[in-house]
């Protein structure tokens, strides 16, 4: 009788918000089971933190503070038998790089991991929409300009409707179709004055308003690639064997 294949476990920080917790459980359950091409789900972890406090230490700069209430997630997913973990938010990686030190298990990081398809995809220049703290800070770009990928965000006045739609709409699951219409302006104006060939969807709720969206411009939805990446370390298909790109072996 041939031994069954073991799946890692992963274990997930999600609650940032709840809405995109429930994209990234829907397509890690199932896209492991395709991969896996048979009636399974995969033992999968997930610690719900609260956004609010995130949002808060990131405009107070309290990093050292979201540090600490993020790795104490972590280590729960870890006393849970999680063999690695992952940040369901792209503002809280703004902590990543000192998260991945402490971690008691390897993390992967959505930022890499949206760099790689960009990458992938031969792109050279491309937006950034997600929270003003995504769009104005460096931790974002850094992984970018190191292939480069040169980054652009809208303008301070755009920046500031952004921030303020994806806060008190869309991480309470909030789709206006008004919204929508003044993103895909936006969209437009980067694309013929600053000559972007993408947008990456630096927030995990962004994918709810454009979803179903079509046109000339092509998106990088980081929760969709974020997703597929973790599933590929969930049944073993990373590109490095037995490695972990993003913070040590698995």
């Amino acid at each position: 009788m041939a031994e069954e294949r073991k799946f890692r476990k992963l274990g997930l920080v999600g609650g940032m918000g709840p809405e995109s917790t429930i994209l990234y459980y829907h397509g890690i359950v199932y896209e492991t089971q395709k991969r896996a091409g048979r009636q399974m789900f995969p033992d999968l972890l997930i610690e719900s933190v609260n956004v609010f406090e995130v949002l808060e230490c990131c405009q107070r700069k309290e990093y050292e503070k979201l540090t600490c209430y993020l790795l104490r997630a972590i280590e729960n997913l870890a006393s849970g038998g999680a063999e690695f973990a992952a940040l369901s938010a792209n503002t809280a990686h703004i902590v990543f790089d000192e998260l991945k030190k402490r971690s008691p298990i390897p993390l992967v990081s959505i930022v890499e991991a949206a760099c790689e398809e960009a990458e992938r995809r031969e792109l050279t220049k491309i937006g950034l929409l997600g929270t003003k703290f995504t769009m104005e800070g460096t931790f974002f770009r850094k992984p970018f300009l190191e292939k480069r990928i040169e980054i652009t965000v809208p303008n301070e006045r755009e920046r500031e409707y952004v921030n303020r739609k994806i806060s008190e709409e869309l991480e309470a699951g909030i789709i206006i179709d008004e919204t929508r219409r003044h993103f895909m302006d936006i969209i437009r104006r980067m694309t013929k004055e600053e000559g972007i060939e993408a947008v990456v969807l630096g927030c995990t709720e962004l994918p709810l308003l454009f979803d179903g969206v079509s046109g000339n411009i092509e998106f990088l939805d980081t929760v969709e690639i974020h997703i597929r990446t973790l599933v590929d370390r969930i049944v073993g298909t990373s590109d490095k064997k037995g490695e972990d790109r993003h913070g040590g072996a698995l």
